[in-house]
């Protein structure tokens, strides 16, 4: 089932759209540890890191810093930011551990979504905090790259389930061709929580 082509939940064959869902076994495959890396396993996706902690995604060949013409959603809800007129690629991160699945639907969906869709729409569907019980601690230690993911779910008294979750990065300055420091070394600290 989809819900990113019509706006509610329909047959993945019979959806009047070419659209593309990764589910959760394709992504914990992937090795990615962002959403923008996660994005790159995506046929028609084009994605390029600018610099260390900045990315232009897209899809059908427009792409820029801040593409504005393709629409992203994380639970149904967008990210664009109207400070830069796009995505700001940096901070929207989530535990990939939390990823249900990505939707992708490649090509027009202004109709249905509006304006920024005119490229395609991605749509970043996270698990039920019911799904996510307990602790997870979570990290990646390289030559470039560094992070460390946490998060703890539990359930209420009122018999809702929450989750709490954080995430630290840190990424080394890239290299110039030439072999130099390029200047743009990055460290983010995010959290966030989810309540069912």
């Amino acid at each position: 089932m989809v819900t990113s082509v019509s706006k509610k939940p329909e047959n993945r064959n019979e959806a009047p759209a070419a659209i593309f869902v990764m589910d959760e076994e394709d992504i914990r495959r992937t090795g990615a540890s962002s959403i923008p890396e996660l994005l790159r396993f995506v046929p028609g996706v084009n994605v390029a890191q600018i610099d260390s902690n900045k990315w232009a995604i897209s899809s059908r060949g427009f792409n820029n810093d801040f593409a504005n013409k393709l629409l992203v959603l994380i639970d149904g809800r967008t990210v664009y930011t109207p400070l830069f007129s796009g995505v700001y690629w940096d901070v929207q991160d989530v535990l990939i551990e939390d990823i249900e699945r990505v939707e992708v639907i490649r090509g027009p969906g202004a109709v249905v979504w509006g304006a920024n869709a005119v490229n395609g729409v991605i749509n970043i569907i996270t698990k039920d905090a019911e799904e996510t019980q307990g602790g997870l601690v979570t990290g990646t230690w390289g030559s470039e790259e560094d992070i460390l993911g946490l998060r703890q779910g539990w359930q209420l008294d009122n018999g809702a389930f929450i989750r709490l979750w954080g995430k630290l990065k840190e990424i080394d300055s890239l290299k110039t061709p030439d072999d130099l420091d390029a200047g743009d070394r990055w460290n983010m600290e995010r959290g966030g929580f989810r309540i069912d």
